[in-house]
């Protein structure tokens, strides 16, 4: 069964566009490519081609991320939307060196271009696309949180800044007759891909390997437990946090004043997790009650209650 989370629908249909979109410019390209003969126009192909992919691999993976936890993926899926910004970056990378192979060889062979007309036409057409779906996509990725679409979004902006590069060589090439700047810019975008291959490469990387959240977020979380120092919260420790596609997870053990109850402390945790997940966006929250005089030294709150006589407080380590 689906999941109805919050955003599911938006980034089904948003990843939906970019691959109609993708399907629609590369079979421009081809054409204006082969008919001019530009290695500009086919490297531009090839740069949609992939990104074709990627918005292939977004577009299944934000199905995917949202389907609710089963008994194979107790923590969920969210974690998919990361792999398929890796595997975006990847096909990145892979991409540019395709394409800076392609701008050298035409460079070595001396290529000409025909029919510019035609290309700057089918470039100019594609650049104004890109930006369109780019944007588009980049606002479903703010508003979901989804690094697949992220991911997506980063893809096509980059692809109108080469769709631009790759005008403006046709233009050159058109008005000056020099051949060489069409392999020359070629080269240059290859260049360009690869820093975003790289950059979506990292991004997600680092979630896949449970990386903490910013400290912006995780002082967020600390200044939440403090608010709670009047309710028989003494100290935490443990505070682990990480992501997993548009998902935060907070874990974290709190110390309770000697002789609070145990509904009571339950109750308090619970009003500490619906705290916690409003200022972190719906977050993950799983607290582990303990006393305060039996757990290893920890991290007292910043305006602890007083200590009753012959009671052991939890020391900052």
């Amino acid at each position: 069964m689906r999941s109805s989370a919050p955003g599911a629908e938006i980034k089904v249909r948003t990843a939906a566009l970019s691959v109609l979109s993708n399907s629609v410019l590369i079979l421009l390209k081809v054409i204006a490519g082969t008919v001019t003969g530009s290695v500009a126009i086919l490297t531009e192909a090839v740069h949609s081609s992939i990104d074709l992919v990627a918005s292939v691999v977004a577009f299944f993976s934000v199905r995917k991320a949202d389907e609710p936890a089963d008994e194979s993926h107790r923590y969920g899926h969210e974690k998919i939307e990361n792999l398929a910004a890796a595997i975006e970056g990847i096909l990145i990378l892979v991409g540019s060196a395709a394409i800076a192979f392609e701008a050298i060889r035409h460079l070595v062979s001396h290529g000409r271009i025909q029919t510019v007309g035609l290309g700057i036409a089918v470039v100019a057409v594609s650049m104004v696309v890109n930006i369109g779906v780019s944007v588009r996509l980049g606002r479903a990725a703010r508003r979901t949180g989804s690094p697949a679409l992220a991911g997506d979004a980063a893809h096509l902006g980059t692809d109108a800044l080469t769709s631009a590069a790759v005008l403006v060589a046709l233009v050159l090439v058109d008005v000056t007759g020099a051949q060489w700047i069409d392999p020359v810019v070629a080269l240059a975008v290859s260049l360009v891909i690869v820093t975003t291959g790289v950059r979506l490469l990292a991004q997600s990387s680092r979630v896949l390997v449970d990386e903490s959240l910013p400290q912006s977020e995780v002082e967020a979380i600390r200044d939440a437990v403090n608010s709670f120092a009047t309710h028989d919260v003494v100290g935490y420790h443990e505070l682990r946090t990480r992501r997993a596609g548009a998902r935060r997870y907070v874990d974290l053990h709190i110390q309770f004043r000697e002789g609070t109850s145990l509904q009571a402390a339950h109750r308090t945790a619970h009003e500490l997790q619906d705290l916690i997940g409003d200022r972190l966006a719906g977050a993950d929250v799983l607290i582990h009650l303990e006393p305060e005089d039996r757990v290893r030294p920890g991290e007292v709150l910043a305006v602890p209650p007083p200590p009753s006589p012959g009671r052991v407080r939890p020391r900052s380590g």
